[in-house]
């Protein structure tokens, strides 16, 4: 079963941003990489189909599928890790999630599912409705 990792998007006051960004990167990279200096135990189970959950404003909005992680020795000569992801950002039923630092594990079983196209919710703002599920009127 797929293992994802869970992610504080920093600097990101939408999914826009993040969009934006990784397109920054994409101009002179072949994939959307995030560098983190915690390299992950479980390398094969996140790419057995695990994703990265992005928070964005206090509840995770997106994923995005790991194509590869790579250890490396960042610019410091300390170890570290890349993350290599598909470029394809996927929205999420907004789960609200407190600050934390780093990363976490996510299991597959308390991942946020993927939003359809034209499914209920979809044009209402993920704060919103992460505010919505938390108080149990959505």
């Amino acid at each position: 079963m797929a293992l994802h990792i869970v992610k504080l998007c920093v600097g990101a006051d939408d999914v826009n941003d993040l969009i934006n960004w990784q397109k920054r990167l994409m101009k002179t990279l072949p994939a959307p990489v995030h560098q983190t200096r915690m390299v992950p135990k479980r390398i094969d189970e996140l790419l057995d189909g695990g994703s990265i959950y992005w928070v964005i404003k206090g509840a995770i909005q997106v994923r995005q599928a790991f194509t590869d992680i790579r250890v490396i020795d960042d610019r410091h000569g300390k170890r570290a890790c890349e993350f290599v992801l598909d470029p394809e950002i996927v929205q999420v039923d907004p789960m609200p999630k407190r600050p934390f630092q780093g990363w976490r594990y996510l299991k597959a079983s308390e991942a946020p599912a993927d939003l359809k196209a034209g499914s209920a919710g979809e044009d209402i703002p993920p704060d919103l409705h992460a505010k919505l599920k938390d108080a149990m009127v959505w």
